[in-house]
């Protein structure tokens, strides 16, 4: 596939460098040439420099004749008119635009009588969405939603108190006998550990449970206990994301947010109906005591600058706060912090890219998300096709020979969610749930469940 991506940040960078590995034909746009020059030498990729919304950019980078543009630079408008020009010169198939600014999202701007964007991704409302789940499961370190929603796998680090530590995981169902799920992966210090039967949980495994929703919470308990419920959160930071996240937490949590710029505090004020607006620094030790931060179940750092996120995380630690987490920007920072003082780093580049990479795979992939940041999978794939023309439809789990390190975790058929076992029959239509610890290994799911769908 010939893909030309708009951006040299670190989403544009990601994607490129993903899709190459995916044997794409891949180039790079951006205007910072000495950048793309050093990016060049370090990935089987080609590269122009340039504004990506001109039409001459486009055309030197190949859009004649290419199958996708995506659009991620750091200019909302600059996306839009590159997506337009594409269609209107050229009648590029598949465009996908990132918007940071929520007012962009209506379906009358977009589709080819719009702005001719196929899919337009707002990184504000994924990570919101994506924080709001985490304060919804105490607990849970990462919660990722498949099937609308119907099926969850969730990211849970083991404590010795857990009901389930010490034990073998086929023990699972005797501790939760009206519940079935099915443990998708484990990482122990940071290594992969094939989940079997006689595979005994540890404390301070990470381990990855798929369920319905409505039995995650229970999941959860059995390697850590029962966590209280949160009620009260601290926000440390009023942008985008940071407002949105209070709007959605307010009907249902005590929430407080702390911003720096006394404008947006006013404009803050304005937006919301029961959250409380302080303005000062998030670091700011004696704002902090004043407003009771010990009694916090949640600390939520979402400013645009790391090291600010960072420091208010400790300061926010050191005085009481139950669970801390920050939005960190910089790729390389993330496997430093996590887990430390910091209880959960949030990189809104790894939820871009995965909610890109769903329009972008050769099977029909209903959701992708990145886990254990980039090196690892969760994938949603619908089925397509008949026993003729599919490799896995009327087939076992068993019978599949999927290769080691590819898990089936539940397949969803119609609205009833199926945990899978090994007698579990695959049919056309069902949505197959899947952990990959290497993600590489995507390849060899397209090759499965690619057979009878017609991709761009």
């Amino acid at each position: 596939m010939k893909i030309i991506v708009l951006g040299a940040n670190p989403v544009g960078i990601s994607l490129a460098e993903t899709l190459s590995a995916e044997s794409n034909d891949v180039t790079l746009v951006d205007g910072d040439e000495t950048r793309l020059e050093g990016l060049k030498r370090g990935m089987d990729i080609q590269v122009v420099s340039g504004r990506g919304s001109h039409p001459d950019v486009l055309e030197h980078a190949g859009v004649e004749d290419a199958d996708l543009l995506i659009a991620v630079s750091e200019s909302d408008e600059l996306n839009m008119v590159a997506c337009r020009v594409a269609y209107a010169l050229h009648r590029t198939p598949k465009k996908i635009c990132r918007v940071h600014s929520t007012s962009f999202i209506r379906d009358a701007l977009f589709g080819k009588h719009g702005i001719a964007v196929d899919t337009p991704i707002c990184p504000e409302m994924i990570v919101s969405d994506y924080i709001e789940r985490l304060v919804d499961l105490p607990g849970a370190l990462q919660v990722l939603d498949f099937a609308d929603g119907k099926v969850q796998l969730v990211a849970v680090k083991a404590v010795a108190e857990g009901p389930l530590v010490g034990q073998e995981i086929r023990l699972l169902r005797e501790h939760m006998p009206t519940v079935d799920t099915r443990v998708a992966a484990i990482f122990r210090k940071n290594r992969p550990v094939v989940p079997e039967g006689s595979t005994v949980i540890k404390a301070a495994d990470e381990v990855f449970f798929v369920a319905a929703q409505g039995d995650i919470p229970d999941c959860i308990a059995e390697v850590r206990g029962v966590d209280r419920n949160y009620r009260r959160v601290f926000i440390a930071g009023g942008g985008n994301i940071g407002l949105r996240l209070a709007q959605q937490l307010e009907p249902r949590y005590k929430v407080k947010v702390v911003e720096r710029c006394e404008q947006r505090c006013d404009f803050l004020t304005g937006k919301l109906d029961r959250s409380l607006v302080l303005h000062g620094e998030a670091s700011d030790r004696e704002l902090l005591v004043g407003e009771n931060i010990e009694d916090a179940d949640v600390f939520a750092a979402l400013t645009n600058d790391d090291e600010a996120n960072i420091m208010s995380c400790m300061m926010a630690k050191r005085l009481g706060a139950k669970k801390v987490m920050a939005i960190i920007n910089n790729p390389n920072y993330v496997d430093l912090i996590q887990g430390g003082e910091i209880d959960i780093a949030i990189s809104p580049q790894q939820a871009t890219i995965g909610s890109v990479l769903t329009k972008v795979r050769r099977a029909d992939f209903a959701n992708v998300h990145s886990l254990r940041r980039g090196a690892a999978e969760a994938i949603e794939v619908v089925v397509h096709g008949d026993v003729g023309s599919s490799k896995v439809i009327g087939r076992k789990l068993r019978e599949l020979d999927l290769p080691e390190g590819i898990t089936v975790g539940a397949i969803v058929r119609n609205d009833e969610v199926l945990i899978a076992h090994d007698s579990t029959r695959v049919e056309a239509g069902d949505h197959v749930i899947l952990f990959l610890v290497d993600r590489k290994s995507v390849v060899l799911v397209e090759r499965l469940f690619g057979a009878g769908f017609a991709h761009f």
